[in-house]
């Protein structure tokens, strides 16, 4: 089974982003989950959200509390929140920033196991606001091989189907971008 923890501030996508990664996976014929962690969120606030893919029927419920993939779709919680809680030398972190992979230190993960993703420039150069969870989810796909990058396409044409075609042609446009970086 691989866990994924995501932390980011509320309104930018974080259980958007947890709910694709199961749609994803289930468009890879695996067994997902995704859940955010309730509490006071509002806008701008530290949030959580979590997903689990396995390939077999997933029956725990509770909080991932050890990580195989973290994302961090803000990087401006790490002084508030201790996202390192749980990670081991083999947890992958994706993280949206513009600082290179030198520069970004994280409690236990080795420098090997980070992948920055300056997903906040391609969100507002391509969707044209400070919604990344799309973007750094290209980059999921890329560095983890948890889905492919067909189904997260898919993925996104199912949840923002309903939407603005011209939304869903972006959020596939900045997904294919963040991919091939």
């Amino acid at each position: 089974m691989k866990q994924i923890r995501i932390h980011g501030r509320g309104g930018q996508g974080v259980v958007s982003a947890a709910e694709l990664i199961a749609i994803a996976a289930f468009n890879n014929n695996e067994e997902a989950q995704a859940f955010p962690s309730f509490g006071v969120e509002r806008t701008g606030a530290p949030i959580e959200a979590f997903a689990r893919i396995d390939n077999k029927p997933i029956r725990t419920r509770e909080h991932v509390q050890s990580p195989d993939i973290l994302i961090i779709q803000d990087a401006s919680v790490m002084p508030a929140v201790d996202v390192s809680r749980g990670c081991s030398e083999k947890t992958v972190v994706i993280i949206n920033t513009s600082q290179p992979k030198s520069a970004i230190t994280i409690k236990g993960i080795p420098e090997s196991n980070i992948y920055p993703i300056d997903a906040t420039k391609i969100a507002l150069e391509i969707l044209g606001k400070n919604i990344v969870n799309t973007v750094i989810l290209g980059a999921v796909a890329k560095h983890t091989g948890l889905f492919s990058i067909k189904a997260l396409e898919k993925a996104i044409k199912q949840k923002f189907g309903s939407k603005k075609p011209e939304l869903v042609e972006k959020n596939i446009k900045a997904v294919e971008l963040a991919y091939n970086l």
